[in-house]
């Protein structure tokens, strides 16, 4: 479905109205809206009880698996790496290594890494979730306590990521099969051979159309 078409529904069956606007400038209509027109803002990722919303993933992990050696995670503004860490690390994992796996075209909480502060910046990803225009505030503070290393995978990789969960009978949106793009290469997490490892697989948005554009 095209944004127009998804703007078109949203309108006619939820009654929402779709204003777009430039990312440069996204937060100040946001603001604009909450204190000129009422509105209440849910963040998508930098919000204290999204992110606990998401250590329950991590509690989940530690029923499966209850000392896992590597677990990898995606990242776009770092809500759910953030609340899986924290999870795993409270609970006493010390010794698990955690990785976040971010879009080369995406990559803002890996620069925040880099420059030891959340960073805003143009992005462009096949894995659209994972690339909003900066890292969260809170999820950066919790990532660099708690997450060992945030590696970077190419959008080729992501897609061979997709077919290959595909062929397996696992249908995952781009986003979600970013993190087994990451295991999949091979080269950038080390170590993982014998190794117990957990890799979230998030999101299954993809119909037979997108589906159809990905390599066999």
């Amino acid at each position: 479905m095209v944004e127009e078409e998804v703007e078109e529904a949203c309108h006619s069956e939820f009654g929402v109205e779709v204003e777009r606007v430039p990312t440069s400038c996204l937060m100040k209509v946001v603001d604009s809206c909450v204190r000129n027109d009422d509105m209440t803002f849910l963040h998508s990722y930098d919000d204290l009880d999204l992110i606990a919303g998401h250590a329950s993933l991590g509690l989940e992990v530690l029923e499966a698996v209850p000392d896992p050696d590597v677990v990898v995670v995606c990242c776009g503004g770092g809500g759910l790496l953030a609340g899986v860490a924290a999870a795993l690390r409270l609970s006493g994992s010390s010794r698990t290594r955690i990785y976040g796996v971010e879009p080369e075209g995406a990559c803002t909480m890996y620069q925040s890494f880099l420059e030891e502060r959340p960073v805003a910046m143009e992005t462009k990803s096949i894995a659209s979730g994972l690339a909003p225009p900066s890292a969260g505030s809170l999820p950066y503070q919790l990532c660099r306590r708690h997450v060992d290393q945030i590696v970077l995978v190419s959008d080729e990789e992501i897609r061979a990521a997709v077919s290959a969960l595909y062929r397996s009978g696992l249908v995952v949106e781009p986003s979600g099969a970013a993190a087994f793009a990451a295991v999949l290469a091979g080269d950038r997490i080390p170590d993982l051979a014998g190794r117990s490892v957990v890799c979230i697989l998030s999101g299954g948005n993809m119909g037979k159309d997108e589906l159809a554009r990905f390599p066999d």
